[in-house]
């Protein structure tokens, strides 16, 4: 393995893989280094999908600007690489006059943002295009915003720039970074010895400690970005953890709204949105609350906040056909702007810092910018010779016509054989997982690669069976395998207990 690097980014979450995407581009030796065993494993794998038109960032922010570049190649990537991704459009809700003033200065800023299609409606107008939303409304802003998987938008970037090049090396936890004689960067990072069994105290190997060589380093560490800005220069911005927690209804819910529903933005943040899935669920939440970055436990508290909230905008959601609850955390600095920038006394030290919304909408046009600012520094942006090598999502065996899945299983019987009943998904498409780029290593990564456990029974029926396809692949004991993150065993040894 190279350590010898022109570029070494910090973090895999959705902007560390646009940045990562956008620079295997060019003829340029790019490392990725992320602490935990799978990409988008931070705030991009626990938020609301929402791929944000562009009309509430302040006009001439950062967030204005890369939010409506970066919805732009959102949409053009959802071709090339087969991520999931649908242009349902947003409504914000207006339930007073004072309301109807803010739905006018979001369309205002909309349209000093370059955003098109904004339109106020009438009651009437909502009425007909959301007929569940409540009696109470008055007029709402219409814009042309989008829904996608955002883990799989990270995911098919990351498989993208690995397939073109880039190294991505997981469980590597960055723990100093220096500047070496020649004014290049050094980056020390710990790496788990035994890194797909993620064994106790007893069991685990030591770890051992890489050095990396790098003209540019990016900081693009999402919730611990401070920490990280930290080790290379001097103390200049606090990230602060916002916790958000969602209810994730049933798709028999999907049907109570078309649309992206909104409130009226607050202090707060956009307020709890009712919404459809890229799956066809119902998504309702979230509320907003400091954390610890770790902390992603709901509260009663949360879950009756969200709950209560929601019912201004959607009253009937039925909650009974709740199937689960889980909170995101979104790393929001002290500054109103991102933070992407050369850190002051660190030269070739690029932070990516405080992407909270629109950070999702912005990411694939945040790695356009960093990019550029790379090339302001003085870094060779050369085009690799022929062309660029996509990795694109294989579509589901169920959306596959009556001749195309006979060939299938004629191929490879395990096509024909359904694990995910909830969503119809066969033993020959989690299989297929570990020859992409990017191989899962535990029941949640097949999840996200495959929807396998998103449906009803969360994953209650074939849990076990995805367990044993691991365990088969991996080459490991089904003992050994992981929920999701370190330490997250699907299966108690008796010698643990």
């Amino acid at each position: 393995m190279n350590k010898n690097y022109d570029v070494v980014i910090i973090g895999c979450g959705t902007s560390g893989a646009a940045i990562a995407y956008t620079l295997s581009k060019y003829d340029l030796r790019v490392a990725v280094l992320e602490k935990e065993n799978d990409v988008a494993m931070g705030t991009t794998r626990a938020n609301s999908g929402i791929l944000h038109a562009g009309y509430d960032p302040e006009p001439g922010t950062l967030m204005a600007k890369l939010n409506v570049r970066g919805v732009e190649i959102a949409r053009e990537l959802a071709d090339k690489l087969g991520y999931m991704y649908k242009p349902v459009g947003s409504l914000v809700l207006a339930f007073s006059g004072h309301d109807v003033k803010t739905i006018k200065t979001l369309k205002a800023r909309g349209d000093a943002n370059g955003v098109k299609g904004c339109r106020i409606l009438t009651k009437e107008e909502v009425q007909q295009m959301e007929p569940m939303v409540s009696e109470n409304v008055v007029a709402a802003l219409y814009a042309p915003s989008a829904i996608c998987s955002p883990w799989e938008l990270c995911l098919c970037m990351a498989e993208t720039a690995v397939l073109n090049g880039t190294d991505l090396l997981l469980e590597t936890e960055v723990v100093d970074i220096s500047r070496e004689k020649d004014g290049d960067w050094k980056v020390v990072a710990a790496r788990n010895l035994d890194p797909l069994t993620q064994a106790d105290a007893k069991d685990r190997k030591s770890t051992e400690l890489l050095e990396f060589s790098a003209r540019f380093v990016i900081n693009a560490a999402g919730l611990y970005a401070d920490k990280v800005h930290d080790m290379a220069a001097p103390h200049s911005f606090d990230i602060i953890p916002s916790r958000g927690e969602y209810y994730l209804l049933d798709k028999a819910e999907g049907f109570r709204a078309r649309h992206t529903i909104f409130q009226c933005p607050d202090e707060n943040g956009k307020g709890v949105l009712v919404s459809p899935t890229v799956h066809g669920n119902l998504i309702v939440g979230p509320n907003s609350e400091k954390s610890r970055p770790d902390d992603y436990s709901t509260t009663s508290e949360g879950q009756a906040y969200v709950k209560k909230a929601s019912a201004k905008s959607v009253p009937s959601v039925d909650f009974r056909n709740n199937i689960r609850n889980f909170a995101g955390i979104r790393a929001k600095s002290d500054r109103a702007d991102f933070i992407i920038e050369e850190a002051k006394g660190a030269e070739n030290f690029i932070d990516v810092a405080g992407i909270c919304s629109p950070g999702l909408s912005s990411a694939p046009a945040i790695g356009e910018y960093v990019a550029e600012l790379l090339a302001g520094k003085g870094l060779a942006l050369k085009q690799k010779p022929g062309e660029m090598k996509y990795y694109r999502k294989p579509a589901h065996f169920k959306d596959l016509s009556a001749d195309e899945k006979n060939a299938l299983i004629a191929k490879d019987p395990s096509y024909g054989r359904v694990v995910c009943r909830c969503e119809s998904i066969t033993e020959g498409e989690m299989r297929d997982t570990f020859g992409s780029p990017i191989p899962p290593r535990s029941v949640d990564a097949i999840k996200r690669r495959t929807m396998a456990g998103q449906g009803r029974c969360q994953g209650g029926f074939c849990g076990p069976q995805v367990v044993k396809i691991l365990a088969e692949n991996l080459g490991l004991t089904e003992d050994r395998i992981l929920q999701n993150a370190a330490g997250s065993w699907m299966v108690i040894r008796k010698e643990d207990r």
